[in-house]
């Protein structure tokens, strides 16, 4: 089933790395390369929050 974009419960939380439009926002929100959104989302789960962690501790570094 595709995810509901309009959706403002529960699913806001969540990160997936099967949908392209998530992992493209996680790139230009982070500056990130191609492969590490889908890397981060992984580690982290389906959670938003801490791929949003993530991600800044990669662009740190």
């Amino acid at each position: 089933m595709p995810d509901n974009k309009k959706s403002v419960g529960r699913d806001r939380g969540r990160a997936a790395a099967g949908q392209a439009y998530e992992l493209s926002y996680l790139k230009r929100k982070h500056k990130l390369t191609e492969e590490q959104p889908r890397k981060i989302i992984r580690e982290a789960g389906s959670s938003r929050e801490k791929a949003n962690a993530l991600a800044e501790k990669v662009k740190k570094a």
